[in-house]
């Protein structure tokens, strides 16, 4: 990641820095393909709206319905220090929420970390 990407985000209040994950949650793709995982419900308007931005770009998801398995709920607390859906992993590395993955979008990064 360039420096002004980290600056650009840094300013933008979203976390950058690299989360380790389970390697059970993730299944690493060819380095030109994103790996994106993201933790949601079914019902939160938020996930739906980072899933269309997302797909739209063509980007495919891991979700994780923290609505169907209340312990990843934790696991996903544990890992982001949040309790709020979605929170959104690009190549293992924590953007937030949906909000984080609209602001990184608006300032042209986030094409650069999906690889497109």
């Amino acid at each position: 990641m360039g420096g002004s990407q980290v600056a650009v985000g840094k300013k933008l209040g979203v976390n950058l820095a690299m989360d380790s994950l389970d390697t059970q949650n993730t299944n690493m793709q060819d380095s030109a393909t994103p790996n994106v995982l993201m933790y949601a419900t079914g019902s939160c308007p938020y996930c739906i709206n980072a899933e269309r931005l997302l797909t739209e770009k063509g980007v495919k998801i891991k979700k994780i319905r923290v609505d169907l398995q209340p312990e990843l709920r934790h696991e996903m607390t544990q890992k982001t220090g949040r309790r709020t859906v979605p929170q959104i992993y690009i190549n293992q590395q924590h953007i937030g929420g949906y909000d984080d993955l609209r602001a990184l979008d608006v300032a042209g990064e986030l094409d650069s970390l999906l690889n497109i």
